[in-house]
C-alpha cells in the first residue's frame, strides 16, 4: 500500500524557499501526498538538536515517510539513506550523520537500511548543496506513488550506518549529573533524566530536590504543571515526554537559572543549603 503522508523536520528555516520548493516538487510529483511540517528552525548544522527533535516526534507522525534534513555535510562522501522501520509503517529519509538514528531507536530499530543511489528517481541537479530537493523530496513523493523501497538504492547494513550521540546522566547514591538536553520556546530546559532516575534521591516522600549550577544551589519541587511552581521558585517538572524539566511560572528558567543546552545540571536530595560544592558549567562530551 503506498504512503499518502510526509512529514518534514529541517534546520531550513523559513526566511528563504528551500521548505517551499521542496513541497512544490512533492506537490508536482504526488499531488496526492499531504506534508506536515515538524519543524524547520532546527539550530543550523545542529545534528543533536535534530536527532532529539525527531525522536520526540517521532510516535506522533502518522504512517508514512518523514523526511530530516540537518545536513552540514551535505554534497560530501556522506551518504543519503532511507530507513525502513515499524514494520514498513514507517521511512526515514535523511542524510547518514546520526540524525535519523535516534528517532528510529524509538521506534524498535531500523529494519531494513538503503542508500539512496538510484539517480533515476532524482531531479537532475545544478549543485551538490541542496539535498532536500534534489534527493530527498523526490525519493518520498516516488515512495508515495508506489515505488518499492528496495527500487530506492542499494542495501546497506544498518549497523553500519552513523549512531545518534545520546548523553546519559551520571547517577549515584547521593547526587545524579545530569544535562540540559532541550530548552524550549518558553526557557523550560528539558534534562536528560526522567522521574524515575531521580527516585533514590527522593525519601520519605518528599520531592524536594537541590539543584546546583556553578557551584549555586537552588531549591527545586518536582511537580506535574506550571501553574503549581510557588511564585519566583523554581520547580521540576515531569514534562509532556516524561523528562524533568527545570521551569518556572510563566517564566524563562534557563535565563534564571542560566543554563543552556549542554550544561550540567547536578541533583541532590533535599533542600538547598547555603554552602555547596562548585560544580562548573561545561559542555560534556557526549557517547553513543
Amino acid at each position: 500500500m503506498p504512503y499518502d503522508h510526509i512529514s518534514l523536520l529541517t534546520d531550513y528555516g523559513t526566511a528563504d524557499e528551500f521548505v517551499g520548493v521542496m513541497k512544490a516538487v512533492i506537490a508536482d510529483l504526488a499531488p496526492h501526498a499531504r506534508i506536515t511540517d515538524l519543524a524547520h528552525h532546527v539550530p543550523a548544522y545542529d545534528v543533536r538538536a535534530g536527532s532529539l527533535m525527531l525522536a520526540r516526534c517521532i510516535q506522533y507522525v502518522p504512517r508514512g515517510i518523514v523526511i530530516g534534513v540537518v545536513d552540514p555535510g551535505v554534497g560530501t562522501q556522506r551518504k543519503a539513506i532511507a530507513l525502513e522501520i515499524a514494520g514498513g509503517e514507517g521511512i526515514l529519509l535523511g542524510p547518514d550523520n546520526g540524525l535519523l538514528a535516534p528517532a528510529a531507536g524509538m521506534v524498535g530499530g531500523v529494519e531494513r537500511a538503503v542508500v539512496l543511489n538510484n539517480t533515476a528517481l532524482h531531479l537532475p541537479a545544478p549543485g551538490v548543496t541542496f539535498a532536500g530537493r534534489d534527493i530527498f523530496a523526490p525519493v518520498a513523493a516516488h515512495l508515495c506513488s508506489g515505488i518499492p523501497f528496495d527500487e530506492l538504492g542499494d542495501a546497506v547494513d544498518a549497523d553500519l550506518l552513523m549512531p545518534g550521540l545520546v548523553t546519559l546522566p551520571q547517577i549515584g547514591d547521593t547526587e545524579i549529573i545530569s544535562e540540559v538536553t532541550w530548552v524550549d520556546h518558553f526557557g523550560n530546559c528539558q534534562l536528560n533524566v526522567g522521574l524515575e532516575d531521580v527516585a533514590t534521591l527522593l525519601s520519605g516522600g518528599s520531592l524536594l530536590l537541590s539543584l546546583v549550577v556553578d557551584g549555586v544551589a537552588r531549591s527545586a519541587t518536582i511537580t506535574t504543571a506550571f501553574g503549581l511552581i510557588p511564585s519566583g521558585g523554581i520547580g521540576l517538572v515531569i514534562d509532556s515526554y516524561g523528562m524533568l524539566a527545570i521551569a518556572k511560572d510563566q517564566d524563562s528558567a534557563a535565563r534564571d537559572v542560566g543554563v543552556g543546552v549542554g550544561d550540567q545540571v547536578v541533583l541532590r536530595a533535599g533542600e538547598a543549603s547555603q554552602v555547596s560544592t562548585a560544580v562548573h558549567i561545561g559542555k560534556k562530551s557526549t557517547s553513543e
